[in-house]
């Protein structure tokens, strides 16, 4: 059987877009699935749009997804080049055998005619598309335009009727009206080929059996196919990837959140988590699990089970999933993950021990790597706040009072704390006020960390101390409880 070939191929315009690391993905998915080969291919023609640095940034974000390929511009392979800049002179060749095989065209029209054409065209309701004005130009008239070097582009010669039909593995049978459909221009006049031009011509050198991408492509099939056709090439089997969404079901944009990659790695989303979400982002496992590895996507993804729908990017479940994998990490690689992000708000995390200490404290209670610095807030300063308001309602609680006060009165007989001796002190506490558990540890609980929902007492204990324990204390009692008049 013929070995399973796809390939992902963006464009170095700054950055991985998500719905770019699907198409990856899938790609990727698909390949391992069936023991195939993924190609990563630069699709660099549009010099306007290149950002210099973009191609190694895509490469370097690519590795840290786990998303690996078997040929590409820095690993080379059989059929290189992988960047399509360097392959300028093979779709020169082949558009020229396209004008030979008249099935395309030069067209010479300028910009201005061109706007002004479109321009009519909209104020007649009419769908903007190329009128053909070079199309029907003489061989002789053709030349001498050539030869008088008039600026030029070379145009596709689509078919003015019938249809053009095709399989897709996601929607099944797709049909176009072929005279809808635009000359398209294969090369610019500027001698680089368009996408649709290059695009075909490296899918066939490069022998690719199956083209996975977003659906905004599925328009173009029909030109593509024209290109196959005229030179007599197998076509791949095609799939079109439904469109990524906002929560109100518009296109996702950068004006509703993030869409980088980079963006999220920075956030500190893992990316065992960004993957597992990406990927049931329109493919359904047929299951009701969500959590997968990279071995199990491998093993069920099926791009029959691609929706044909658009899928929500819904950042509430990454989060949650992302919290998921958070909880599920070692501990030597959860400190690694975590003690950037504290180091980046400014905090001291040159004692390696009490660092490690504080992020046990209160991973479980974040989803992603930047909260741990407002969750750990509360061990690198020295002043308590209570701006809680259930905190400062318990606080008002005679009990609450009460707990505190003793608690602090028996602090001032220690020479040290620990989590034993707090455990103590507190038995102390309820056995000397008679305070039923329930309005014990909250109170303690508030004076230490000013909310009521935290890091557990005893690791608050062991990392704060005696001397950082008294000082909170003391605080709420000067600052909280002298303003309720109480002594």
């Amino acid at each position: 059987m013929t070995t399973v070939r796809v390939r992902f191929a963006p464009s170095p315009t700054g950055y991985l877009h998500v719905g770019g690391l699907r198409t990856a993905l899938y790609n990727f998915l698909f390949a391992r699935h069936h023991k195939g080969v993924l190609v990563l291919r630069i699709e660099d023609t549009d010099r306007s749009r290149y950002v210099p640095g973009a191609v190694e940034n895509l490469i370097r974000t690519l590795k840290w997804t786990g998303i690996t390929y078997d040929e590409g511009p820095d690993i080379g392979g059989p059929y290189g080049p992988y960047i399509q800049s360097q392959r300028l002179e093979l779709y020169r060749e082949h558009a020229g055998k396209l004008v030979e095989m008249n099935r395309a065209y030069y067209c010479f029209c300028t910009p201005d005619r061109l706007e002004n054409m479109r321009r009519e065209q909209m104020a007649r309701k009419q769908p903007p598309k190329y009128d053909g004005t070079c199309r029907r130009l003489s061989p002789r008239e053709v030349q001498q335009k050539l030869q008088e070097k008039v600026p030029h582009v070379i145009r596709l010669k689509m078919p003015l009727e019938g249809e053009t039909r095709f399989e897709d593995m996601i929607r099944g049978e797709v049909a176009f009206q072929n005279a809808l459909i635009d000359d398209q221009i294969l090369v610019k006049s500027d001698g680089y080929p368009t996408y649709h031009l290059a695009n075909v011509v490296d899918d066939h050198y490069m022998k690719i059996t199956h083209v996975i991408r977003g659906e905004e492509w599925l328009p173009s099939v029909p030109k593509h196919l024209q290109i196959y056709r005229a030179f007599g090439w197998e076509v791949p089997r095609m799939a079109h990837l439904p469109l990524l969404l906002n929560p109100d079901r518009s296109k996702l944009s950068k004006r509703q959140g993030d869409v980088a990659v980079e963006d999220y790695m920075a956030k500190g989303y893992l990316p065992e988590a960004l993957i597992n979400f990406v990927a049931l982002l329109g493919w359904n496992p047929g299951t009701e699990q969500e959590i997968f590895s990279l071995k199990e996507l491998i093993e069920r993804f099926r791009l029959e089970r691609v929706n044909k729908a658009g899928a929500v990017f819904d950042v509430q479940k990454l989060n949650w999933m992302n919290g998921v994998y958070i909880r599920r990490l070692s501990e030597d690689r959860l400190v690694e993950f975590l003690t950037p992000f504290l180091e980046k708000k400014g905090y001291d995390v040159s004692d390696r021990e009490r660092t490690r200490k504080i992020i046990l404290a209160v991973y479980k209670g974040i989803d992603k790597g930047e909260d741990i610095a407002e969750a750990a807030r509360i061990f690198f300063q020295e002043n308590v706040e209570i701006t809680e308001p259930e905190a400062r309602e318990l606080l008002k609680k005679e009990t609450s009072y009460t707990v505190i006060k003793v608690f602090y009165e028996k602090l001032h007989s220690l020479d040290r704390l620990d989590v034993d001796i707090f455990k103590q002190v507190m038995k102390e506490v309820q056995t000397e006020t008679g305070i039923r558990k329930q309005d014990l540890w909250m109170p303690i609980r508030i004076a230490l960390t000013g909310v009521t929902h935290g890091p557990e007492l005893p690791y608050v204990i062991e990392i704060f101390g005696l001397e950082k324990v008294k000082s909170f204390v003391r605080q709420i009692l000067e600052k909280v409880y002298r303003e309720q008049g109480r002594p």
